[in-house]
C-alpha cells in the first residue's frame, strides 16, 4: 500500500468512527475530530485517541492505559491489531462501553 492508499484507508476509517460517535449522547461520551485524529472525551475528563500514523502506515487507539496498533489489510478492507489481530471496531465499542458502563456495538 502506498502513501496515497493508505491515507484514503486511514481516513475512512476515521470518519467512519466519527459517523458512529454521533450517535451517543453527549453526557456519554462526545467527540472531536481533527487532520487525523478523533479524540472522544467522557463526563469524568478521560479521553481515547484514535490517530493516523503515516510513518507506520497505522491506526493507533489509546484508551485508558493501553494502546494498540492496527494495519489495513486492503484484501479483508479491515483494520487489525499488529499483535493479536483484534479488530479495531471491536476493540474500540468494547473500550468506550466499559468506560460509559453499558454494552455498545460498532455500527453505522
Amino acid at each position: 500500500m502506498d502513501d496515497k492508499e493508505f491515507l484514503k484507508a486511514a481516513d475512512e476509517c476515521l470518519g467512519k468512527v466519527a459517523k458512529w460517535l454521533e450517535g451517543f449522547d453527549p453526557d456519554e461520551a462526545d467527540y472531536s475530530a481533527a487532520d487525523g485524529s478523533v479524540t472522544i472525551e467522557f463526563p469524568d475528563g478521560g479521553k481515547f485517541i484514535l490517530s493516523r500514523q503515516s510513518a507506520t502506515r497505522q491506526v493507533w487507539l489509546a484508551a485508558e492505559a493501553h494502546g494498540w496498533h492496527y494495519d489495513f489489510d486492503p484484501a479483508a478492507r479491515r483494520w487489525s491489531d499488529d499483535r493479536d489481530h483484534h479488530d479495531l471496531y471491536d476493540r474500540l465499542a468494547k473500550v468506550i462501553g466499559e468506560k460509559i458502563g453499558r454494552s455498545v456495538e460498532f455500527g453505522v
